[in-house]
């Protein structure tokens, strides 16, 4: 059985960082792409960031380019985000999910496995 747990949300103030990790068990956690998406209260989920297998190849939704970094550990089977400079804009149930290919993805609809997500509050 394949979970994906989410954890590092939080409240924070404009301007803060924050750390979202996702431990992955149950799947061959090396050779699956995982992304990270969001949903804000009353718009529909978007995409965030994806990285590769390997953890070579990154792409960011225009959004968060710049001050999110997307990253994994391979060993531990964790995916982070790394959010820098946060913005109220950033408020969201932010979902982890893998995918059972080696490229990365920002479709949602090409992903396999989600997590339960964690909340994000950014107050201004």
């Amino acid at each position: 059985q394949v979970q994906l747990v989410e954890s590092g949300g939080g409240l924070v103030q404009a301007g803060d960082s924050l750390r979202l990790s996702c431990a992955a068990s149950g799947l061959t956690f090396s050779s699956s792409a995982m992304g990270w998406f969001r949903q804000a209260p009353g718009k529909e989920r978007e995409f965030v960031a994806t990285i590769s297998w390997l953890g070579t190849t990154t792409y960011y939704a225009n959004s968060v380019k710049g001050r999110f970094t997307i990253s994994r550990d391979n060993v531990k089977n964790t995916v982070y985000l790394q959010m820098n400079s946060l913005k109220p804009g950033d408020t969201a149930v932010y979902y982890c999910a893998a995918r059972r290919s080696y490229s990365s993805s920002a479709d949602q609809n090409e992903y396999d496995y989600w997590g339960q997500g964690t909340q994000v509050t950014v107050s201004s």
